[in-house]
Parts: structure tokens; C-alpha cells; sequence
């Protein structure tokens, strides 16, 4: 699974990186570096808008699908398996539908050490890039008091060499030439799209890291400080 990452590029790299045709928020442009992003916050995404222009949100980590009865849903929705995500009632639409971007510079994975320790590891590109998860997202409305919430979930396969030894799923990382079918910006047919989903080729590399990247309430650079 995925179940923490992190996210040091800046905005204006953002709208570099991933071509935002629509800078669509000024408020974002002092938008922090993050160390320890977990589920139920709200993460960085691209995805498109109603003009098919690409654009930049904020989306919670936990896809709520639209037609469930109430928020609970999404926490255990964080991650989407690729084997399944076309046929499972959750991620069935947002697949076909409302695909995007999460962005990541890194993310960690566990090693037991012991009865009741475990080491984290930084997961990340060897010339420490940045790169996008292939995700989903809906809008989910409380009927009860009216509010919307619009969230996302990150799709996960089996891992690569590197990952292997760590754990047995890691996030799928798309190519950057895929970005455009991906979000729906060019036709892809379900089994092209599937074809995205797959242990990344790229060549990556993990660190032990600080235990205080465990606490989910810890933040700041110090978290992925050499072990």
C-alpha cells in the first residue's frame, strides 16, 4: 500500500512541471514543502477541469465515493488496487471518469526491527525528482448538512526490484508521457490505461530514515534526515 508520502516541490515548479495550462490559485503560491502526508488530509493534485484545462487542487486522501452514505468510506479507500480498480464499485466510474495526478517527490515504507519497532524508509528517484502517483477522485455531498467533499485515492501495484524487499505493493508512478491520457486529455481506452499501471521502471532508490517520520503529528525536513 501507500500510506505516507511527501511533497517538497514548490508551486511555481509545479505549474513548471506539470503544464498547468490554468495557475488557478495565487493562494498556493506559498504552499509549504510537506514531510509527512497521510490519509484524511488534504493532498496535491492535477487534475481537469470543466474546460478540459489542467488545474491544481487540493483533494482529501481517502476516495468517498459519490454515491456512499456517508464519509467513513475513505478510510479504507486510501489506496486502489490497478488489478481491480476497473470492476470494483468504488474506483469503477472515478477510472473511467475522473482520473488524476498526486504529487510526490518521495514516499516511506516499514521494516519490522523488532516486537514492536519498525525502521522507515524514504523511497524516492535516484536523482530525487518528482513524480506523479496515478490517481482517482470523486464529490461526495452530505445530504444531511449540504456539505461536498472531494477526495482521492492512490493506485498501487506489485512492486519493483527496489521496492521488493520493503514491501510487497508500491505505488504505481506514472511516465510523463502518459500524463495526458491518463488525465483524459487524449482518448485511452481501459486496457491502455491499465498498461500505465506498473512497478516503475525508473531508477529509484531507499534510505533509512528518522523513526520521528512514525508519529504522523511530526513534520519539517528532520523527518527524512539519514538514519
Amino acid at each position: 500500500m501507500c500510506g505516507r508520502y511527501k511533497l517538497e516541490l514548490p508551486f511555481r515548479e509545479i505549474v513548471r512541471l506539470y503544464n498547468l495550462t490554468q495557475a488557478n490559485a495565487a493562494r498556493f503560491d506559498n504552499m509549504p514543502a510537506r514531510y509527512n502526508i497521510a490519509p484524511t488530509q488534504e493532498v496535491a493534485v492535477v487534475r481537469l477541469d470543466a474546460e478540459r484545462h489542467r488545474e491544481f487542487v487540493t483533494l482529501r486522501w481517502g476516495l468517498i465515493p459519490y454515491w456512499s452514505k456517508d464519509a467513513k468510506s475513505g478510510f479504507s479507500t486510501i489506496n486502489a488496487m490497478s488489478e481491480t480498480v476497473d470492476t470494483k464499485p468504488a474506483f469503477r466510474e472515478p477510472f473511467a471518469k475522473r482520473r488524476c495526478l498526486v504529487l510526490a517527490d518521495g514516499f516511506y515504507e516499514w521494516v519490522p526491527t523488532g516486537e514492536k519497532s519498525k525502521q522507515p524508509f524514504l523511497i524516492r528517484m535516484q536523482d530525487q525528482s518528482a513524480f506523479a502517483f496515478a490517481g482517482l477522485w470523486d464529490r461526495w455531498r452530505d445530504k444531511a448538512s449540504g456539505t461536498t467533499i472531494e477526495s482521492c485515492t492512490i493506485i498501487t501495484v506489485p512492486p519493483n526490484d527496489v521496492c521488493a524487499p520493503i514491501h510487497d505493493r508500491m505505488p504505481a508512478i506514472l511516465a510523463r508521457e502518459d500524463y495526458a491520457a491518463w488525465l483524459g486529455e487524449v482518448e485511452g481506452r481501459a486496457p491502455e490505461l491499465k498498461n500505465m499501471l506498473k512497478p516503475c521502471p525508473m531508477k529509484m532508490e531507499t534510505v533509512p530514515i528518522s523513526t520521528k517520520v512514525n508519529n504522523v503529528k511530526n513534520e519539517g525536513r528532520g523527518l527524512v534526515a539519514t538514519a
